[in-house]
């Protein structure tokens, strides 16, 4: 273990060479003086230290002036303040300003002891859990990049025919639940949708993970076999296999559609899903008269049904995940689906990419500062 780097910070010279002392015959190291609070934060931005012994009183800028430079630097080290013992209201000052310690001017080496001891123990402790929480993060970054990587990134090369796409997620944490898929099945048709897996943090993330590949899975093997997959069969597949041992229940709501990108015709299957929006020439209107399945990974054997629609040229089919319907105000309201409705009629058409900037330019005047709660995730596909 490396040496403790300490730092005394005193107008006396008399009281530096005696806390020298002091701390040699304690067996630390000799530490980095500094004559005045000026000098020394100018140390302390110059180097890192374990343990700051600050006097109090001190021409130019004294130990209160001191706590005041260094409170809300998240690397600022720990401080024991030295005092006078008739001086208490400015050591609690001190205290309030962040200082962990005091240190009486008679400095008692087992009082010194005591207290540098205990003052860089928690220093170390400290710096292990930030050690720590940076590994954390580094992997949590790594598992989020490695989720992102299951979506397709670039979707607008997937387009196709008469279709044009775009889709945005992000999630509200390092690893989420949501998804998009979007799958060429041939020359003129393609598997679209978004999923929404329950919980959040990576056992969801392992989830939606799984998802996506059941459902590409399926996909191949009918394409495999010379078929267009139908939604619905798709869905049933999934949901056998993410029911089984599933001792938590977690359960995935979808939508999961596929078009013919020439004629625009649509089969879709829905699993206790938001029903998405339709915006055309003719204006915008919610997708209904579509039977609602349940949820993905309850129960398994359950037969999914599908309905039919037809896009026609100009509309744009949007979908999207509760992360968006369910986005909070700093005042704790929903953004809802009435206020998305106006954003994407306030949108006119600008096409795919443009409609959900628009919708995401929205939704951050609504949220504002408000920290995301919920996964967010649109999809839009228009055909020209």
């Amino acid at each position: 273990m490396a040496e403790p780097q300490i730092l005394v910070v005193d107008d006396s010279g008399f009281n530096r060479l005696l806390l020298k002392r002091r701390l040699a015959e304690l067996g630390y190291p000799e530490p980095v003086m500094a004559e005045n609070g000026r000098l020394g934060l100018a140390a302390m931005a110059a180097q890192r230290f374990d343990a700051v012994l600050l006097d109090l009183e001190m021409p130019e800028l004294d130990g209160i002036g001191v706590l005041e430079a260094l409170r809300g630097q998240p690397d600022a080290p720990p401080v024991i303040v030295i005092s006078a013992l008739t001086d208490m209201a400015g050591v609690i000052r001190c205290i309030e300003l962040g200082a962990e310690d005091y240190l009486p001017k008679s400095f008692d080496p087992p009082l010194l002891r005591a207290r540098l001891n205990a003052v860089l123990e928690k220093k170390r402790l400290r710096d292990l859990a930030a050690e720590r929480l940076a590994a954390l993060e580094a992997e949590l970054n790594s598992a989020r990049h490695a989720q992102l990587s299951l979506v397709p990134q670039n979707v607008a090369r997937l387009a196709t025919g008469r279709v044009t796409l775009a889709a945005h997620m992000e999630p509200a944490r390092q690893v989420g639940g949501d998804l998009y898929e979007v799958l060429r099945l041939d020359a003129t048709h393609l598997l679209f949708g978004v999923a929404d897996v329950s919980g959040k943090g990576a056992p969801a993330g392992l989830t939606m993970a799984r998802t996506v590949g059941l459902v590409r899975s399926a996909a191949r093997m009918a394409m495999g076999r010379g078929e267009i997959p139908s939604p619905a069969m798709l869905m049933e597949m999934a949901n056998d296999d993410l029911s089984t041992d599933n001792p938590e229940m977690t359960f995935v709501t979808a939508l999961l559609g596929v078009v013919n990108t020439e004629t625009g015709a649509c089969r879709i299957c829905v699993a206790g899903h938001e029903a998405p929006f339709i915006q055309g020439p003719a204006g915008l209107r919610a997708m209904s008269g579509f039977s609602s399945n349940p949820a993905m990974g309850v129960i398994d054997g359950l037969p999914y049904r599908e309905g039919e629609l037809t896009l026609a040229a100009g509309e744009t089919l949007v979908l999207f995940t509760d992360g968006v319907s369910e986005a909070e105000s700093p005042e704790g309201d929903f953004y809802g689906r009435e206020r998305l409705a106006d954003a994407i009629r306030a949108a006119g058409d600008p096409g795919p990419e443009g409609l959900l900037a628009a919708i995401l330019a929205d939704m951050a005047l609504f949220t504002r500062d408000a920290p995301q709660a919920d996964d967010v995730t649109l999809l839009a596909l228009r055909l020209t």
